[in-house]
C-alpha cells in the first residue's frame, strides 16, 4: 500500500499500512489511518509529536475516515 491522504477542514488525514510508523509519516496535527491484523485503527499527533489513538479498531477503512472526518470537524471549531 502506497501512503494516501486527504486533507478535510485543514487536518491531513493519512492512510497507512501496518509497517508505516505514524511519526515518521506524520507530523503533528495530521491523523492517521493505520491498517492492522484486527483492523483500521486511528491516531493523532499532538503538537509535540506525540502520538495517541483510539482503544479499539474500525472494521473497515470507510469506518475510519468518517471518525477522523468527524474528529477533524471538531477541532475546527
Amino acid at each position: 500500500m502506497t501512503l494516501q491522504h486527504i486533507i478535510h477542514r485543514g487536518i491531513t488525514i493519512a492512510t497507512l499500512a501496518a509497517d508505516q510508523s505514524v511519526g515518521t509519516y506524520c507530523a503533528p496535527g495530521h491523523t492517521a489511518i493505520r491498517q492492522q491484523a484486527d483492523g483500521w485503527w486511528l491516531y493523532f499527533v499532538d503538537e509535540d509529536g506525540k502520538v495517541d489513538g483510539y482503544d479499539s479498531p474500525f472494521a473497515s477503512h470507510a469506518e475510519a475516515l468518517w471518525a477522523a472526518k468527524s474528529a477533524a470537524e471538531f477541532s475546527a471549531q
